[in-house]
C-alpha cells in the first residue's frame, strides 16, 4: 500500500506579515554588520573579535556572507589613530631603507613638502642644463670662429645637456616615498588578499636594470608595500588561504606574530633581493575563509596561531523558516536592489516568490537557504528581465521566468543530458524491464537528472568467490554504498551468490563521476530484479540511501530529483519518508508525478514489481519484523549526495 504524503497544508498561511507595495519602502541598514543575514553567531563573535582584536577563520560554502563579515569588521573596530608609513633612504646603508610611521595625513604633508623642495632643485638643475650648453656654444663661436670648433662645441653641449637631465640632485635622492597613505580614509582599512602572490601580500622591491650610479633608482623608491602593511590597524581578508604556498603562509605567520615585517625583493634574480627595509608595521586582524578542504591544507602552525589568538567558525547554510527570517530575506531583496542601482524594486508578491525559492534551495524542511550570492543572482536576473520588458516593478511572474536565465552551469548541462537521453532513448519511461531502474541524482547543488542503473548476473569469473563489479565513474562514497548493498543481499535475501558475479552499470555518466549514496535503493532494486528475473516498472524512478539492515535513509536534493523525473516523463517517484517535507516542487510539475514515500526497502520492492512477485517484498517484511522485535533503532543522517 502506498503511503500518502503527510505534508502540512500551509497554502493559507501568509508568507510575510509586513505591508509594503515595493521594496523601496523597506529600509536598508547603514552598517554592513546589520545587513548580514542568518549568521547571528558569526556576527556575535565578529563583534568580540573587533573589540579584542582577534583573528578569525570562517568556514563554509561560497556565498554565505564571509567577505561581508570581514568588511563589516572594520566598522566595529575601536577608533584608533591610523598611520601613514613612509620609506626613507638610509645614507649609511642604501640597501637598508628606513621606515617611519606618522599620523594619518602627516605622511602626505611631508611628501608634498619634499616634492616642493625637489621641484625647486629640479628647476635650478634644468636652468643649468640649458645655460651651460648654450655658454659652450657661444664661447666656441666667439673664440674658435671655425666651423669645426663650433660643431665640436655643439656636440659637447648636447652631451652636457643629457648628463644634466639624467643627474638626480641630492634633494631628489633623499625624497621619502609614501608606502601606506591613509589620509583619505576615516575608518580602518580593509584589504582582500584572496589569490595574492607573495609580492602583493608581503611587499616587494622592484628590479633596477641600472643598479648603480646616479642613473639608478634609489633603493627606497623601489620598495612596494604588501597588503599586510596596507592593512595596518585594519582587516586583512584571505579567502582560500590554502592556495598560498607554504613559504608564504609561514611568512604570514611571522607577520601576525611580530606585528611587523621587513620588505625585500621576492625574486632572487632581481636586484631587489639585495634590498631589505627596516621592519614595517603590520598590526592587523586576519580573517581567513574557505571550506573544510581549505582548513586541511592550511599550514598547521598558521591555523594553530589563529585558533590560539582568535576564533574558528562554521557558517550556517540554512536558517529556520519563520516570520522573522522571512522579513530578513525581504530586506535582503531590498539590499540587492539598492546595491545594484540598475534594476527596479520588487513587489511584495515577487519578494514572496524569492522566499519560496529560498525554501526550495534549502533542501531541508522548515528552513531557508543562506546561499545568498546565488539568490542575489536570481534577484538581478529578475530585475534585468523586468528592465527588458519595460516594467517599473518586478512582479512574481518575472521572478519565475528569471529562474531559467539564472540557471547554473550544472543545470544547463543536465538539461542537455536529459535532452540527449530522450533523443537516444537512454531513459525508458514505459513498460517493465528486468534489471533496469531509473535512478535519480543531483549535479551541483540543485540540478537533478535521471540516471538509469542496470544490473546483470553472470557466473563468477573466479573459482574462489563472486564479485560485485560497478562501473560508471563511481567515487568513494558511491563505491561504499554498493558494498553496503552487497552486505544486505548476502545477509537477508537468502541467495547463494558466491558463485555469481554481479555487474552494476550507471548509464549516462555525470561530469566528475557519481558521488554519494543516494542510489543505494536503486542499485539494490536492480540487483534483486536481475537475481529474481522480476521486471521493474519503468514509469517509476527512485532515490534513497539504504542501511545494511534495509532501512531507507533520507538524502539531499530531493526536490531537484523529482522535477528532473517529471521533466523526462516519469509518472511515479519513490523517495525516503523522512524527505517528504523537503519536497517543494514548482507548480508546473504538480499533478504530473506521484510521490511515494517509503521507510523500509520492502516498500520499495512492493511498489516496483508486479503482484506475482510480492513474495520478494514479503521476505523483507519478515526481516523488518524480526529486526523491530530486537528493538533496533537508527539515527537519521542526511546522505552525502
Amino acid at each position: 500500500m502506498n503511503k500518502k504524503t503527510t505534508k502540512k497544508d500551509t497554502s493559507n498561511e501568509p508568507i510575510l506579515d509586513i505591508d509594503f507595495e515595493t521594496t523601496s519602502e523597506i529600509s536598508v541598514p547603514p552598517r554592513l554588520i546589520d545587513r548580514v543575514i542568518g549568521q547571528d553567531h558569526a556576527v556575535k563573535i565578529a563583534s568580540k573579535a573587533a573589540i579584542q582584536k582577534r583573528h578569525m577563520s570562517l568556514i563554509g560554502e561560497p556565498g554565505l556572507g564571509k567577505s561581508m563579515i570581514g568588511q563589516a569588521l572594520t566598522e566595529l573596530l575601536p577608533k584608533e589613530r591610523l598611520e601613514d608609513l613612509l620609506c626613507l633612504p638610509n645614507t649609511k646603508d642604501p640597501n637598508n631603507p628606513r621606515i617611519i610611521s606618522l599620523h594619518a595625513g602627516d605622511g602626505r604633508v611631508r611628501v608634498d613638502l619634499a616634492n616642493e623642495r625637489a621641484r625647486k632643485s629640479e628647476s635650478f638643475k634644468n636652468m643649468l642644463a640649458i645655460i651651460i650648453p648654450i655658454s659652450l656654444i657661444v664661447l666656441a663661436i666667439v673664440i674658435g670662429r671655425t666651423f669645426e670648433t663650433v660643431l665640436m662645441a655643439i656636440f659637447v653641449a648636447l652631451i652636457a645637456f643629457m648628463i644634466f637631465s639624467q643627474i638626480r640632485t641630492r634633494t631628489e635622492i633623499l625624497m621619502p616615498k609614501i608606502l601606506v597613505d591613509n589620509s583619505q580614509i576615516d575608518h580602518a582599512p580593509f584589504n582582500d588578499a584572496t589569490g595574492a602572490h607573495a609580492g602583493a601580500l608581503l611587499g616587494d622591491v622592484r628590479h633596477d636594470p641600472f643598479q648603480s650610479g646616479n642613473l639608478g633608482t634609489p633603493a627606497h623608491e623601489r620598495v612596494e608595500a604588501g597588503l599586510i602593511h596596507k592593512s595596518h590597524r585594519g582587516v586583512l581578508y584571505i579567502d582560500e588561504v590554502a592556495t598560498l604556498d607554504m613559504k608564504s603562509q609561514q611568512q604570514l605567520l611571522t607577520a601576525i606574530q611580530e606585528k611587523k615585517y621587513q620588505i625585500t625583493g621576492q625574486s632572487e634574480l632581481s636586484s631587489g633581493a639585495m634590498v631589505r627595509t627596516e621592519a614595517v608595521p603590520c598590526d592587523f586582524i586576519m580573517i581567513v575563509a574557505g571550506n573544510m578542504e581549505t582548513i586541511r591544507n592550511m599550514h598547521p602552525a598558521l591555523r594553530s596561531r589563529i585558533r590560539g589568538m582568535g576564533y574558528e567558525l562554521v557558517m550556517q547554510v540554512t536558517m529556520p523558516d519563520n516570520m522573522e527570517n522571512r522579513r530578513k530575506l525581504a530586506r535582503f531583496v531590498a539590499q540587492e536592489v539598492s546595491k545594484d542601482h540598475r534594476i527596479p524594486h520588487f513587489s511584495k508578491a515577487a519578494v514572496e516568490e524569492i522566499i519560496y525559492e529560498a525554501r526550495r534551495r534549502a533542501g531541508r524542511k522548515h528552513h531557508l537557504s543562506l546561499l545568498l550570492r546565488d539568490l542575489g543572482g536570481l534577484v538581478r536576473a529578475a530585475g534585468d528581465l523586468a528592465v527588458e520588458l519595460g516594467k517599473t516593478v518586478v512582479d512574481p511572474e518575472t521572478v519565475v521566468n528569471a529562474k531559467a536565465l539564472s540557471r547554473p552551469l550544472e543545470g544547463q548541462i543536465t538539461d542537455t543530458m536529459i535532452e540527449q537521453g530522450l533523443e537516444y532513448n537512454l531513459v525508458t519511461t514505459e513498460g517493465s524491464i528486468t534489471g533496469r531502474v531509473n535512478g535519480l541524482a543531483v549535479f551541483g547543488r540543485s540540478s537533478g537528472i535521471v540516471l538509469p542503473i542496470e544490473a546483470e548476473i553472470t557466473p563468477a569469473s573466479s573459482q574462489k568467490e563472486g564479485k560485485i563489479i560497478a562501473t560508471g565513474q563511481l567515487r568513494v562514497i558511491a563505491r561504499e554504498a554498493v558494498q553496503n548493498v552487497s552486505a544486505l543481499l548476502k545477509k537477508y535475501v537468502g541467495f547463494e551468490i558466491s558463485g555469481m558475479d554481479v555487474h552494476i552499470q550507471f548509464i549516462g555518466i555525470l561530469p566528475g563521476g557519481v558521488e554519494g549514496d543516494s542510489a543505494s535503493i536503486t542499485v539494490a532494486a536492480a540487483v534483486i530484479s536481475a537475481l529474481e528475473n522480476a521486471p521493474i516498472r519503468q514509469d517509476t524512478a527512485m532515490t534513497g540511501s539504504l542501511s545494511v539492515r534495509g532501512v531507507v535513509l533520507p538524502i539531499g536534493g530531493v526536490t531537484a530529483k523529482i522535477e528532473a523525473a517529471a521533466t523526462i516523463g516519469v509518472k511515479r517517484v519513490i523517495i525516503p519518508q523522512q524527505n517528504i517535507e523537503d519536497v517543494l516542487i514548482e507548480n508546473k510539475y504538480k499533478g504530473k508525478i506521484e510521490i511515494i514515500p517509503v521507510s523500509e526497502f520492502s516498500e520499495v520492492l512492493r511498489n516496483i514489481f508486479p503482484p506475482e512477485y510480492s513474495y520478494i517484498a514479503d521476505k523483507f517484511v519478515e526481516i523488518d519484523t524480526e529486526r523491530k522485535k530486537t528493538g533496533y533503532s537508527f539515527t537519521t543522517s542526511v546522505s552525502r549526495s
